[in-house]
């Protein structure tokens, strides 16, 4: 059997699939539950490459995208090909392409940075050509394009795969994950933006959040009062499960699965239905400890709850904006698109109520998880890789850069008010009309929903899914310090030991990164530096 192997590098997390090159079947799926870079978002991404060395991140990729191929069941020299799709900015880390480009938004800061734009084109390339890749001395490569420079080939798989070039219809489409892209098309004009939402809609920065895996909560319901668990099973379909008391997390109705956290669509679903019973009155959660109980003593938080409104914002001020630019209003936009594993599993419907999804569109599809679906086309076709350059190149495509645009910024400040500070919709309303940005209503028509895949990797392999919960790469370095361990008392997430040596070892895929810093800042001799730590090799 000739083997490859298809990867889609997300922000929250990478899924590979093992593929028989002759005859395209899919043999098996891998995921993680975290990118191995520190962090949970693009910019803790971007800020470790740029501040502690690109080589140090691509290390970081490349080191787990061979645990991956091991955990598939392939050996090195069984490798024949690799494709890879994602962001820019986790292609170009994987790559070793620099991302100097992608770092800055204002253009006169790189024309004195003396920064040029990096070329992402669509690429077959040696593996042994990377550093890291070596040991697959007899595979290739496979790349997909961008359409510019900060539309990476995730966007464009979104756009292909949604069919959203053959719309006649005013439409959107949304990778509802940790970067939040997404593209608007009007009379054949695509506008494109990425929304930056967090890791929320992924189920981190969630108390007792996860990834979209086995054995989590993926939606939920109130019955009577009481709530009804949701939970993915072991193949990742959702099972109707526990009904308990929100107030407590008393099980009233039993059921043999198990929850282990929550997924973003859980997240979403809980907000939903919360608002829905008056159990959630923005900010606040109105039970006796202001905590809603979920099964499995996995509980819900009024912090997560503010987590998950700034993702939601964050998402409604990108559609405002690219209506803002294509000069249309919300109510304009009649079919929405949804992509990623949070827009596969969450409840479209709820989804809409919550605004996530443009209030007066009159159908919702459902498509799964476009990314890794593209770099598996491309893994069994050459033609396949160079008709996405050319689409890539033919696109008309206008980038509303949200990090600079005053009308994201205008629109999410009011989403901030809205979600953290209970600001009353109609008064949200009533400032963006004040500000001349396009109107929102609360949704309240019937949609349509067209739930094309049940999973976001619709197909697994005979061999099945197998969740790789500790990627298995390390940051290390020698210190010599005292022994007061304060790094290892106020690290979050338990991602730090050290030994009797001095040796640290962080565990990247635990690290949260430049958002929290925390074990430097704890360091009573500043001999704690990340500058120091090196990759440790799988």
């Amino acid at each position: 059997m000739r083997l490859g192997v298809a990867v889609d590098i997300g922000t929250s997390g990478i899924r590979a699939q093992k593929v028989d090159l002759d005859t395209g079947e899919i043999k098996k799926t891998v995921i993680t539950l975290r990118n191995p870079l520190p962090g949970a978002n693009i910019m803790d991404h971007l800020d470790f490459a740029i501040t502690y060395g690109q080589d140090l991140a691509h290390g970081l990729h490349v080191n787990a995208v061979r645990k991956i191929i091991e955990k598939l069941g392939i050996e090195p020299e069984e490798l024949e090909r690799l494709s890879i799709c994602g962001n820019p900015i986790q292609l170009s880390i994987f790559q070793g392409i620099p991302i100097d480009d992608l770092a800055y938004a204002g253009e006169r800061k790189k024309e004195k940075l003396q920064i040029k734009e990096q070329k992402r084109d669509a690429a077959i390339l040696n593996c042994s050509d990377i550093p890291g890749l070596e040991i697959y001395k007899n595979a290739t490569l496979r790349v997909p394009p961008a359409i510019k420079h900060e539309i990476g080939a995730d966007a464009l798989a979104l756009i292909i795969k949604s069919g959203f070039l053959e719309t006649t219809d005013i439409a959107i489409a949304t990778d509802y994950g940790t970067n939040a892209e997404m593209a608007l098309i009007v009379n054949g004009t695509i506008y494109t933006g990425s929304a930056a939402a967090g890791p929320a809609l992924e189920g981190q920065q969630i108390a007792h959040g996860k990834l979209a895996s086995p054995f989590v909560i993926s939606d939920v319901e109130f019955e009577n009062g009481n709530l009804r668990n949701y939970v993915l099973d072991e193949e990742m379909n959702t099972i109707k499960a526990k009904l308990v008391d929100p107030k407590t997390g008393e099980v009233l109705e039993d059921h043999p699965l198990k929850s282990k956290g929550i997924t973003g669509t859980g997240v979403i679903a809980v907000v939903d239905v919360g608002m829905k019973a008056g159990v959630i009155q923005l900010p606040k959660i109105n039970t006796p400890d202001n905590v809603l109980h979920l099964q499995d003593k996995v509980k819900f938080f009024e912090h997560d709850l503010s987590e998950a409104g700034l993702a939601m914002g964050a998402l409604r001020a990108g559609h405002l904006a690219l209506c803002k630019a294509a000069g249309i209003e919300v109510s304009d936009i009649r079919k929405a698109y949804m992509s990623g594993a949070a827009g596969t599993y969450m409840d479209a419907v709820k989804a809409h109520h919550v605004g996530m999804v443009p209030f007066n569109v009159d159908e919702v599809i459902q498509i799964g998880n476009t990314s890794l679906s593209v770099a598996k086309e491309i893994l069994v076709s050459e033609e396949r890789l160079w008709e996405l350059q050319d689409i890539a190149r033919k696109i008309l495509s206008n980038h509303v850069m949200f990090a600079t645009d005053q009308a994201f910024k205008d629109a999410y400040i009011q989403e901030i008010s809205y979600w953290t500070e209970g600001m009353p919709f109609k008064m949200l309303q009533k400032i963006l009309k004040k500000k001349n940005l396009p109107v929102i209503e609360e949704a309240s028509k019937t949609i349509k929903v067209d739930r094309r895949v049940q999973r976001d990797i619709p197909v697994l392999g005979e061999e099945g899914l197998e969740v790789l919960e500790q990627v298995g790469t390390y940051l290390t370095m020698k210190v010599d310090c005292p022994e007061c361990k304060k790094c290892i008392k106020v690290c979050p997430t338990g991602a730090i030991s050290i030994d009797d040596e001095g040796v640290v070892m962080i565990s990247s895929a635990l690290c949260d990164g430049s958002n929290c810093k925390r074990c430097i800042r704890a360091c009573p001799s500043d001999k704690f530096q990340w500058k120091n730590l090196k990759v440790m090799e799988v």
